[in-house]
């Protein structure tokens, strides 16, 4: 039997969402370890100000493809643009451009979504769903399709604890919520919203349930594999360690706690963090994809793309992890220590959010606003508390991800197959992945240069000085103001003291006696 590799040469591929996060790591994989891909054509959303060719230029300069470049500086004559636009009917895909797909593609990798879990019901029906429609439509005409991936997510059904690799019924049919909301204006849509999610936490595992639903009704004159990824992050090995682009997810947390301006945050300790590398995901969506077309399930395949069942790592560790890391290579300008801390209780977590967060935020604003400048850190510190409260439910709570065809998948690979398209989430190093994640931001999302890393720690020990002169300052006026003028307060300032000592000279005898 083909090899992975060798059973893409020749074939032409369509990928939606190529210029996202995920669809540019699935492009450079396809690129570099399947290098006789006859071409990738992908679809490109023009944007004012800039043409799709010149989007196109833009994201194949990205260090992302280094590797490919180095083996083939002619790479980019692979990628063939097609024009489209997901929220018009028929994709906005000129017919010229249709007769070229329906003529030639071999395997269609569906990338496309909006990850907004606060994206309006309608814009995200429109997105997930609609396109994924209409994709499938095109797909039916295309006379040489062998296999159509979808990229779904681990939490489409987060509304089990238990979750098989199955399609489960979707909460309502499609079709009857699309023509239901296509006569409700924003506003009657809005306020329907929360009742018709139910018990999902957001639009967007409502719309990824849905559509999976979809892909399942089409799958009678399709070969069909549904994959679903979990929380996506940097990449783990390929094509190397760390690379992310995007402020998404864990990531734009990692960073906050980096600059020091995350302090708390309401997790679980004890609860799973099922992050999934980047390039995890996309070896085992390019292997689907082969055993797709050559095997022909007979049934849509699921695979749950996760690592909780399989190699658990939990957020209390990488609130450990990601804290050592940031303090040894530091971010620049941070804008305190990076000291965060994870707690599942509501009332520490509003106490320290007022203390560590608003009170200093207040502040500092109010420097800026003294020294003619425009006030930021509270609006900064908004965002970053509406990314915390969008994350809150993934981070607080367990699920049970059943992941039997990954495995039979990893079975049915060569060995060779098994180190170029390594999915084997069992070999991950969860501190040495949580490292390379933290550096990751700092040199492709920052674009900071680790040569600066020395001023950066002197610049988090004149930090550390200001803490100690402020705590001092703090001090001596609370005595001054509370303490020397009460009677009262001095007996009791004198008794801690006196305890203080008392407790420090039991211990130092108990120390002597041991030795």
């Amino acid at each position: 039997m083909a090899s992975i590799s060798e059973w893409y040469a020749g074939k032409n591929v369509l990928i939606t969402g190529a210029t996202g996060f995920m669809g540019k790591v699935l492009m450079e994989k396809l690129l570099r370890s399947c290098p006789d891909v006859k071409a990738l054509y992908i679809l490109v959303r023009p944007k004012a100000g800039q043409s799709m060719s010149e989007r196109v230029q833009d994201m194949m300069k990205c260090k992302l493809f280094d590797r490919v470049r180095e083996d083939n500086p002619d790479f980019h004559q692979k990628i063939v643009p097609i024009s489209s636009e997901l929220t018009q009917p028929g994709l906005a895909i000129s017919p010229e451009d249709v007769k070229t797909l329906t003529s030639c593609i071999h395997i269609v990798f569906h990338c496309a979504a909006t990850i907004r879990f606060d994206e309006a019901l309608k814009h995200a029906l429109q997105l997930n769903v609609i396109s994924t429609q209409q994709l499938l439509s095109l797909a039916q005409q295309m006379q040489q399709l062998q296999a159509f991936i979808h990229i779904s997510t681990a939490y489409a059904n987060c509304n089990r604890r238990h979750i098989d690799e199955v399609i489960y019924p979707p909460p309502v049919e499609p079709k009857k919520l699309i023509d239901s909301l296509e006569w409700m204006d924003d506003s009657m849509v809005c306020d329907l919203t929360p009742r018709l999610i139910g018990d999902r936490p957001n639009t967007y595992t409502y719309t990824k349930a849905l559509a999976e639903c979809v892909v399942q009704q089409e799958s009678g004159r399709l070969n069909i594999a549904i994959i679903r990824p979990s929380i996506v992050g940097a990449s783990w090995q390929e094509p190397f360690p760390g690379w992310i682009d995007n402020f998404n997810g864990p990531s734009g947390i990692f960073i906050a706690a980096g600059k020091g301006i995350l302090r708390t945050m309401r997790a679980s300790n004890d609860a799973v963090a099922d992050l999934i590398p980047v390039d995890v995901v996309i070896n085992l969506t390019l292997a689907a994809g082969w055993y797709t077309a050559v095997h022909r399930p007979k049934t849509v395949l699921v695979y749950n793309c996760t690592t909780g069942g399989i190699n658990p790592f939990h957020w209390g560790e990488i609130e450990h992890h990601v804290m050592s890391t940031f303090k040894r290579n530091p971010l620049e300008q941070a804008f305190r220590r990076p000291n965060a801390n994870i707690t599942s209780n509501y009332l520490i977590n509003q106490y320290w959010t007022l203390v560590s967060h608003k009170f200093p935020a207040l502040l500092y604003d109010l420097i800026l606003r003294l020294s003619g400048q425009k006030p930021q850190m509270m609006r900064i510190f908004n965002r970053l508390h509406k990314a915390i409260g969008l994350l809150e439910y993934f981070s607080s709570q367990d699920w049970e991800w059943n992941s039997d065809n990954m495995n039979m998948l990893m079975n049915q690979l060569s060995a060779e197959d098994r180190r170029t398209f390594n999915f084997d989430v069992r070999q991950l190093n969860w501190p040495e992945y949580i490292e390379n994640y933290c550096i990751g931001t700092k040199k492709y999302v920052l674009n900071e240069d680790m040569s600066d890393i020395p001023a950066a720690r002197q610049h988090l020990r004149k930090l550390r000085n200001i803490r100690y002169t402020f705590n001092t300052l703090l001090l001596v006026f609370i005595w001054r103001v509370f303490i020397a003028r009460s009677q009262m307060a001095r007996n009791i300032w004198y008794f801690v003291v006196s305890l203080c000592f008392k407790f420090l000279s039991y211990f130092r005898a108990s120390s002597t006696l041991t030795q």
